[in-house]
């Protein structure tokens, strides 16, 4: 059975600092690209990052570029979302996903990922 479990999330002041941890039973995230995605109350879920296995690209949303960071760590064969500099406007429910592709290419829209963890919250208040 495959499950994408997310980890790290929480409470974090307005500038500080979190990394969430995606880790996968039932199957090897070094094959595949990796995404986060995330939502927040009353808003449509938006795509994060993403990083491809074919040929390590990355690509951020516009929103998170020059904050965010998604690396692999290849030993743990689990997938890694720093995030920087962090505001209120990065409250949200963060979710892992992967389609069983290995490149992201433009693929930003839920229905592109067939498979998405429970979620993490991520809560940026003062």
């Amino acid at each position: 059975q495959v499950q994408l479990v997310e980890s790290g999330g929480g409470l974090v002041q307005p500038g500080g600092s979190l990394t969430l941890s995606c880790a996968a039973s039932g199957f090897t995230l070094d094959y595949y690209a990796v995404g986060w995605f995330r939502q927040a109350p009353g808003k449509e879920r938006e795509g994060v990052a993403c990083h491809s296995s074919a040929d390590d690209r990355i690509y951020y949303g516009d929103s998170v570029k020059d904050r965010f960071t998604i690396s692999r760590d290849k030993a743990n064969h689990t997938v890694a979302l720093q995030m920087d500099s962090l505001s209120a406007e990065d409250t949200a429910v963060y979710y892992c996903v992967t389609g069983g592709f290995t490149r992201c290419g433009s693929r930003w829209a839920t229905s592109d990922y067939r498979y998405w963890g429970q979620g993490t919250q991520v809560t940026v208040s003062s």
